[in-house]
């Protein structure tokens, strides 16, 4: 159902029209771009925090809300052009091409996809966001191309859209479940880069995030769910047999993140034992991609002076 709702250097930003100039900022684009080469997940901390700029967790409510102002105003800015651009086509007007972003969260249970959907795409406007979780096909999803129901619910020109899961699950659930023969899973990584790169060439921004959990903090957070009744709705008892297969998918997401990372649609690994660290960084990396679209304001279709002397003459004494 859709709703509308590392290299360690530090570069500057180009700020919006309307924006004070900051201060130089650790740039996340950089710091969480997987690694070139072969996946080491021995590297990849699940605990670190690179480029946080608090001083733990006491300072993260403060850091991502102070994100607010800026990802609203570019967030607006996105959502006016796919606006304008639907007047004009409605109106009988060709298009241009309008920018949207997608981000993508993929993560083993207990990564916190529902959480950062709440704690990092809440920060912006719902009515600019669309969100898809990706459930167990249906049978007229399994009669069409896996990518069918992906294409299907894209974000709209000017739109944010979430995906909670993705395309990939074709090669991760799939393969580790043996849901179709190796021979086919092992051709949909191509298939999936020429889609991603379908995407960018219509104007899709795509942020591909790995929420990237250890083994005994998801035990920790599937126990605490059985402590809590608040909790028990949470939990799926088919949890624990998939966290048994946990070498299998570690094996089937180092070979999706390797094989599906491009210059155009880079994966992202986010650190996501702590909580707050991962909601921050998802939203730090929103803005950070929302920024590079150098997004300006629609121009007026109308004459400013004419309507502004309109206004004036229906005023009353």
């Amino acid at each position: 159902m859709d709703l509308i709702i590392p290299n360690e250097r530090e570069v500057g930003h180009t700020e919006p029209v309307g924006h004070k100039t900051k201060k130089t900022e650790p740039d996340l684009r950089t710091k969480l771009r997987l690694p070139q080469g072969a996946v080491d997940w021995d590297a990849l901390d699940p605990r670190a925090t690179p480029g946080y700029p608090g001083m733990g967790k006491k300072d993260a409510d403060r850091l991502r809300h102070g994100l607010i102002e800026e990802l609203s105003d570019l967030q607006e800015r996105l959502y006016a052009a796919g606006r304008a651009a639907a007047e004009r086509v409605d109106g009988g007007e060709a298009s241009e091409q309008v920018p949207s972003v997608l981000v993508l969260l993929q993560g083993m249970d207990t990564s916190g996809k529902g959480g950062v959907i709440r704690h990092a795409i809440g920060l912006v406007d719902p009515q600019g966001v669309q969100l898809r979780a990706f459930k167990k096909p249906t049978e007229e999803e399994l009669a069409h191309d896996f990518l069918w129901r992906i294409r299907k619910a894209l974000p709209d020109p000017g739109m944010i859209g979430i995906f909670d899961r993705s395309h990939y699950e074709d090669v991760l659930v799939v393969r580790v479940h043996g849901l179709v023969p190796e021979q086919e899973w092992q051709t949909r990584y191509d298939q999936i880069t020429t889609f991603e790169d379908e995407l960018a060439a219509r104007g899709t921004t795509l942020i591909k995030c790995f929420l990237n959990v250890s083994h005994a903090e998801q035990g920790q957070r599937l126990a605490a769910r059985l402590e809590n009744p608040e909790k028990y709705w949470k939990y799926n008892p088919g949890d624990i047999d998939e966290r048994l297969l946990w070498d299998d998918y570690q094996d089937a997401y180092a070979d999706a993140l390797r094989r599906c990372d491009t210059d155009d649609s880079p994966w992202y690994v986010i650190p996501s034992d702590r909580k707050w660290y991962r909601n921050w960084a998802v939203a730090q990396l929103l803005l950070e991609h929302l920024r590079a679209l150098g997004l300006g304001w629609p121009p007026a279709d109308f004459d400013p002076e004419v309507e502004r002397a309109e206004l004036a003459a229906t005023a009353r004494d």
